[in-house]
């Protein structure tokens, strides 16, 4: 089981980007998945968190190549954006 406090920080950090966009991108695929995720899906996620807005928005639209790192079954639900849920 993934700490608590380690997710805590996960989430804060996935909603707190800067732009609303990338909030309700990273943050809704945080809110989405993170339940299911074990130790390496959350270090996968974290890393992400290290990178640039703008490159991690380019991945997910399609705009720029995913580097290595980052591919695979994670990306791939990523790049559905179908967890983006846009309030009214």
């Amino acid at each position: 089981m993934i700490d608590p406090n380690r997710l805590k920080r996960l989430q804060f950090r996935a909603w707190h980007r800067g732009t609303r966009e990338a909030d309700y991108m990273i943050g809704g695929f945080f809110d989405r998945y993170h339940a299911q995720w074990g130790e390496a899906e959350c270090a996968w996620f974290e890393a992400l968190l290290e990178e640039e807005d703008v490159d991690i928005l380019g991945w997910a639209l399609g705009t720029l190549d995913v580097p290595e790192e980052y591919r695979g079954a994670l990306m791939d639900a990523f790049r559905k954006l179908d967890y983006v849920e846009i309030p009214h």
